[in-house]
């Protein structure tokens, strides 16, 4: 299993940004795909972006595409949410999860293709 430390949410304005960052450690990070998921209050957990064991390829929602980029340092063990442009319906608890399989694609993006997840960080924007 591999330990994962969500981190860098925060109370923000429309438009603002945004940076989390997730902390692995446990079994080997590099060998992993990475995700982000969201949760709003009184919704399902949903897809918010996946990266590659080695970073060469990323998979956004149709909401978040163009707006939050994700990225990883596989020499840090961690992974990043850039969020940019922020709106009020991005608000939600930011989930990182690593995936239950080695060298998994981006096709992958139900979270029930992950098998480990951090506790969560708050992201709230206000109007």
């Amino acid at each position: 299993q591999v330990q994962l430390v969500e981190s860098g949410g925060g109370l923000v304005q429309a438009g603002g940004s945004l940076r989390l960052s997730c902390a692995a450690s446990g079994r080997t990070f590099s060998s992993y795909a990475m995700g982000w998921f969201r949760q709003a209050p009184g919704k399902e957990r949903e897809f918010v972006a996946t990266i590659t064991w080695s970073g060469g390829s990323t998979a956004y929602s149709d909401s978040v595409k163009g707006r939050f980029a994700i990225s990883r340092d596989n020499a840090k063990n961690t992974v990043y949410l850039q969020m940019n442009r922020l709106q009020p319906e991005d608000t939600g608890v930011y989930y990182c999860a690593a995936d239950k399989i080695t060298y998994a694609s981006v096709r992958r993006k139900s979270p029930t293709d992950f098998g480990s997840w951090g506790q969560g960080t708050q992201v709230t924007v206000s109007s």
